[in-house]
């Protein structure tokens, strides 16, 4: 290993489904490539992030802070990032490393880098009508993996892939890898629910095709996103062993939250605080510092990803984090009393909600009510009913109050050492309509995405800072 400081490479992907990696058990082979380069490295089993959507959760990644200590919760944060935080690129760049960030331009949560480079990762191409996601951020992140590794400085490449967000348009012959029935069968009813449902029907329909009938066609296109992403994510890790610099470079792998595909209603999204959207792959790989093949039981969150990496690059910044360092873990060091067993989880997404889950229970609480017309309150046993189907509220009083007040006085710890009040509480502007929610109905017709372009739009939520770091990306290429 040469005598400056180690690379890093993460992959923060958006949207990506533990359970629907072949590394982590799925019965269809999306990630033969990454499940390789988890072969080499450290694979956690249980990883979570408690905080979604995107905008909490990069927080989360990219800062070692929970939501009390970045104090962001909601995807539409309004301001930027606390001063009160570093980012991980921040600390980096103090430490001699330079830093791009590649498909996350003007977001509040990517804070911090030199150089900012953007992909095209939402609109369709006119020919062909699919989008070459993974293929376009390679366009962009290979020239500059090229440049960043000219230099004599290390450097820190951050990729956040989009392909298993919606729309999900995976080119040929990725699109069909895992369907081969009739989508448009007349005689399926099964997309009839996910038309409807105005907030999101006329999305849907703009790249699902208003003809498909089949909701298994959408989630067979979910599944080839992720195996085009996975082929293409292999480019990256050949031209790493090409540079000769595959052993000085600590890949990380990871997403900021899952995806509901056909369960809870929450139809080809990211909404609704159920496991597959809160579990989501975690991997590491450093020859020589991170031991090969092992897989990691432990349940670790989001937040331990940026002490963990500090630790593995063998920087020291004195900060103290929420989360923790998961070397020892991966070294097969266990302690009971620091096992997690435990979380709070939020919500501030289309809905705003929060709750506690242990290993047997998850309850989840709205805060103001849902455009899905769910109850206020939900329960499930999570070790008879893992895929969280049947609410048992009204039929467990007792392990709701418990549950509930194992969280209230959670809360109340972390505000005292934050000395904040918790975010959920304040973001009450979490969806942009100036007001508060006083019922389902009033959600379910104030809430609509509309089209491609509009959901892009979402994502960028500080346009005058993304117009600052487009001239900063000019003023490096």
């Amino acid at each position: 290993m040469s005598a400056k400081k180690p690379n890093l490479i993460l992959f923060g992907i958006d949207s990506l489904r533990r359970d629907h990696m072949s590394g982590y058990g799925y019965g269809r082979l999306t990630t033969p490539y990454i499940d390789k380069l988890a072969s080499e490295g450290a694979l956690f089993e249980q990883h979570f992030s408690p905080s979604i959507p995107t905008t909490p959760a990069y927080a989360s990644m990219l800062t070692g802070r929970d939501v009390f200590g970045t104090d962001v919760v909601a995807l539409r944060h309004e301001g930027p990032l606390g001063g009160h935080v570093k980012t991980l690129a921040e600390v980096l760049e103090e430490n001699g490393y330079n830093t791009t960030c590649v498909g996350f331009t003007g977001n509040p949560s990517s804070r911090g880098f030199q150089t900012y480079l953007n992909y095209e990762s939402w609109v369709p191409d006119e020919t062909t009508g699919r989008t070459p996601k993974a293929e376009n951020l390679n366009d962009v992140a290979i020239p500059e993996l090229e440049r960043l590794a000219s230099d004599d400085k290390p450097f820190f490449l951050f990729l956040r892939h989009m392909d298993p967000h919606s729309p999900y348009l995976p080119p040929l012959p990725f699109d069909r890898m895992f369907y081969g029935k009739d989508e448009k069968d007349p005689a399926n009813p099964s997309m009839e629910p996910v038309f409807g449902f105005k907030p999101f029907g006329d999305f849907l329909k703009s790249w699902i095709g208003e003809d498909v009938t089949d909701h298994e066609y959408v989630t067979a296109q979910y599944d080839g996103a992720v195996a085009y992403m996975d082929a293409c994510m292999q480019a990256l890790f050949t031209k790493l062993q090409d540079m000769g610099i595959e052993d000085e470079t600590l890949v990380v792998i990871t997403a900021d939250h899952g995806e509901t595909l056909y369960e809870h209603d929450c139809f080809f999204d990211h909404h609704g605080l159920y496991d597959c959207t809160l579990v989501v792959p975690l991997i590491f790989k450093f020859p020589g510092r991170v031991p090969a093949g092992k897989r990691v039981g432990s349940v670790s969150v989001i937040a331990d990803i940026m002490p963990t990496v500090l630790s593995l690059l063998g920087v020291e910044n004195g900060e103290p984090y929420d989360g923790q360092n998961l070397v020892p873990l991966m070294n097969g060091e266990t302690d009971p009393a620091a096992e997690r067993t435990e979380l709070y989880i939020t919500e501030c997404t289309w809905m705003r909600k929060h709750g506690w889950r242990t290993p047997e229970w998850k309850l989840i609480v709205a805060l103001e009510p849902d455009f899905h017309g769910k109850p206020a309150v939900e329960l499930y046993n999570l070790i008879r009913d893992p895929e969280e189907n049947a609410n048992v509220a009204e039929q467990e009083p007792e392990v709701v109050e418990f549950l509930r007040g194992r969280m209230l006085d959670y809360i109340g710890k972390r505000e005292g050492e934050v000395n904040r009040t918790n975010p959920i509480y304040t973001n009450t502007n979490w969806h942009g309509q100036n007001k508060q929610f006083a019922s389902s109905e009033e959600a379910y017709n104030s809430l609509y995405i509309g089209s491609i372009v509009n959901a892009r739009s979402l994502q960028a939520k500080d346009k005058e800072k993304e117009k600052e770091q487009e001239k900063e990306t000019v003023g490096n290429d």
